[in-house]
Protein backbone atom coordinates (compact mmCIF):
# COMPACT_ATOMS: atom_id res chain seq x y z
CA UNK A 1 0.00 0.00 0.00
CA UNK A 2 1.29 3.35 -0.53
CA UNK A 3 1.14 6.35 1.68
CA UNK A 4 1.13 10.08 1.94
CA UNK A 5 3.49 11.87 4.56
CA UNK A 6 2.60 15.32 4.62
CA UNK A 7 5.21 17.60 7.23
CA UNK A 8 5.34 20.89 8.00
CA UNK A 9 8.53 22.60 9.59
CA UNK A 10 7.82 24.89 12.16
CA UNK A 11 8.40 28.15 12.18
CA UNK A 12 11.75 29.66 11.42
CA UNK A 13 13.03 26.32 11.22
CA UNK A 14 15.09 26.16 8.03
CA UNK A 15 18.33 26.14 10.27
CA UNK A 16 17.21 23.21 12.34
CA UNK A 17 15.91 21.73 9.17
CA UNK A 18 19.39 22.12 7.32
CA UNK A 19 21.41 21.21 10.34
CA UNK A 20 20.06 17.63 10.27
CA UNK A 21 19.74 17.44 6.56
CA UNK A 22 23.21 15.18 5.80
CA UNK A 23 21.31 12.21 8.04
CA UNK A 24 17.99 13.03 6.57
CA UNK A 25 19.30 11.99 3.53
CA UNK A 26 21.25 9.21 4.67
CA UNK A 27 18.47 7.63 6.55
CA UNK A 28 16.15 7.83 3.48
CA UNK A 29 18.75 5.89 1.57
CA UNK A 30 18.95 2.61 3.71
CA UNK A 31 15.31 2.89 5.02
CA UNK A 32 13.44 -0.65 5.60
CA UNK A 33 10.54 0.60 3.05
CA UNK A 34 10.65 2.28 -0.25
CA UNK A 35 10.05 5.71 -0.93
CA UNK A 36 8.37 6.20 -4.49
CA UNK A 37 9.15 9.97 -3.99
CA UNK A 38 9.83 12.57 -1.41
CA UNK A 39 11.33 15.98 -1.18
CA UNK A 40 11.50 19.48 0.12
CA UNK A 41 7.80 21.60 0.43
CA UNK A 42 8.67 25.09 -0.83
CA UNK A 43 7.28 28.58 0.75
CA UNK A 44 5.98 31.08 -2.32
CA UNK A 45 9.26 31.97 -2.72
CA UNK A 46 10.18 28.46 -4.86
CA UNK A 47 13.41 28.04 -2.65
CA UNK A 48 13.25 28.20 1.38
CA UNK A 49 12.40 24.87 2.40
CA UNK A 50 9.54 24.75 4.52
CA UNK A 51 8.00 21.06 5.07
CA UNK A 52 8.94 17.41 3.28
CA UNK A 53 6.17 15.25 1.44
CA UNK A 54 6.72 11.61 0.55
CA UNK A 55 4.75 8.82 -0.63
CA UNK A 56 6.19 5.29 0.56
CA UNK A 57 5.49 2.08 -0.03
CA UNK A 58 4.89 0.54 2.97
CA UNK A 59 2.74 -3.10 4.72
CA UNK A 60 0.55 -1.32 6.82
CA UNK A 61 -0.10 2.39 8.30
CA UNK A 62 2.14 1.40 11.43
CA UNK A 63 5.06 0.75 9.21
CA UNK A 64 4.60 4.33 7.48
CA UNK A 65 4.65 5.61 10.78
CA UNK A 66 7.54 4.30 12.12
CA UNK A 67 9.09 5.27 8.60
CA UNK A 68 8.62 8.73 9.69
CA UNK A 69 9.56 8.39 13.70
CA UNK A 70 13.03 7.18 12.92
CA UNK A 71 13.11 9.74 10.36
CA UNK A 72 16.42 12.23 12.24
CA UNK A 73 13.83 15.12 11.18
CA UNK A 74 11.25 13.85 13.34
CA UNK A 75 14.03 13.12 16.28
CA UNK A 76 15.43 16.62 16.24
CA UNK A 77 11.98 18.19 16.28
CA UNK A 78 11.92 19.92 12.68
CA UNK A 79 8.21 19.42 11.71
CA UNK A 80 5.68 20.52 13.47
CA UNK A 81 2.69 18.71 11.59
CA UNK A 82 2.96 15.14 10.13
CA UNK A 83 -0.17 13.80 8.24
CA UNK A 84 -0.11 10.18 7.24
CA UNK A 85 -2.50 8.70 4.72
CA UNK A 86 -3.30 5.93 2.68
CA UNK A 87 -2.81 6.99 -1.17
CA UNK A 88 -4.01 5.76 -4.28
CA UNK A 89 -1.64 6.41 -7.02
CA UNK A 90 -3.61 7.15 -10.44
CA UNK A 91 -1.99 9.16 -13.40
CA UNK A 92 -4.34 11.29 -15.29
CA UNK A 93 -2.75 13.00 -18.33
CA UNK A 94 -5.70 15.17 -19.15
CA UNK A 95 -3.88 18.45 -18.78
Amino acid sequence: MLYAIHCLDHEEGLALRLAHYDAHKAYLASAAIGTVISGPLLAPDNETMIGSLFVVKAASMEDAVQFNRQDPFHAAGVWKTVQIHPFNMRVDNRG
